[in-house]
C-alpha cells in the first residue's frame, strides 16, 4: 500500500482535508451561534493604557474607520500638542469636514515645567472634549493621551468617571489613551486593552522616527 494512502485506500492529504473541513464546519457553527446572541449596540467606552507602543495609534485607527465610513468624529490632545503628528496633518487637511481635531496640549510636564499651566491646559482639553462628547453628531471621540493627564492629578478622574456615566450620549464611543489609567475608568470601560512592552527600540539608543512615533 502507498505510504500516502490510508486503510481505507483514501489519499491521506484528502482524509486529512475533510477532517479538517468538518472541524471548521463545527467551529462555524458553535461560532454563528454565538454570534446570533448579539444584537445589542451601544456607545462603548474604550480604554487603551500600559507601558507598550500603540494606544493612540489604536486609538487613530478608529478614528480613520469612522472618517472611512463618512461618520463625524473628533480628536482631543491633552499631551502632544507641541509637536506636529502625521494623524494631525492628514486629518487637518483632508478630513476636517468630518472629523474635528484640537491639539489643547503643551507637551510633557516635565518640558512645560510649570504644573499650573499644564493643569489649566488639561483642563481646557476636558472642557472641549465634554462639548464634543455631549453633541450626538460625532460618533465617536478620541481623548489622546488623556490617561497622562489623569496620571498627574490634572484632571479630577471622579468627575471624567461621572460624566461618561452620566452625561455621554447613549451611541457615542469614547477612546482614551495614555499609560497608567486609572483603575475608576477601568471599572467603567467596556472595552480595556493594555499594550504590553516586550522590546522598545528606544533602549538601544534609537530616537522616535517619523512614520512610526509621529
Amino acid at each position: 500500500m502507498n505510504d500516502e494512502t490510508a486503510n481505507t485506500g483514501e489519499p491521506i492529504a484528502e482524509k486529512d482535508e475533510a477532517r479538517h473541513a468538518m472541524k471548521m464546519a463545527k467551529k462555524k457553527t458553535a461560532r454563528d451561534k454565538i454570534m446570533a446572541t448579539k444584537t445589542d449596540e451601544k456607545g462603548l467606552i474604550i480604554v487603551h493604557t500600559g507601558k507598550g507602543k500603540g494606544k493612540s495609534t489604536a486609538g487613530f485607527g478608529m478614528i480613520f474607520r469612522h472618517i472611512a465610513h463618512g461618520m463625524p468624529c473628533a480628536v482631543v490632545q491633552f499631551i502632544k500638542g507641541a509637536m506636529h503628528t502625521g494623524e494631525r496633518d492628514l486629518i487637518e487637511k483632508h478630513f476636517g469636514e468630518i472629523c474635528q481635531f484640537y491639539t489643547l496640549g503643551e507637551g510633557f510636564t516635565w518640558e512645560t515645567q510649570d504644573r499650573a499651566r499644564d493643569i489649566a491646559m488639561a483642563a481646557k482639553a476636558w472642557e472641549k472634549a465634554k462639548e464634543l462628547i455631549r453633541d450626538e453628531r460625532n460618533s465617536m471621540v478620541l481623548l489622546d493621551e488623556i490617561n497622562i493627564a489623569l496620571r498627574y492629578d490634572y484632571i479630577d478622574v471622579a468627575d471624567v468617571v461621572r460624566f461618561l456615566k452620566e452625561e455621554k450620549p447613549h451611541m457615542t464611543h469614547v477612546v482614551l489613551t495614555g499609560r497608567n489609567a486609572k483603575e475608576d475608568l477601568i471599572e467603567i470601560a467596556d472595552l480595556v486593552t493594555e499594550m504590553e512592552l516586550v522590546k522598545h527600540p528606544f533602549r538601544s539608543g534609537i530616537k522616535g522616527q517619523k512614520g512610526v512615533e509621529f
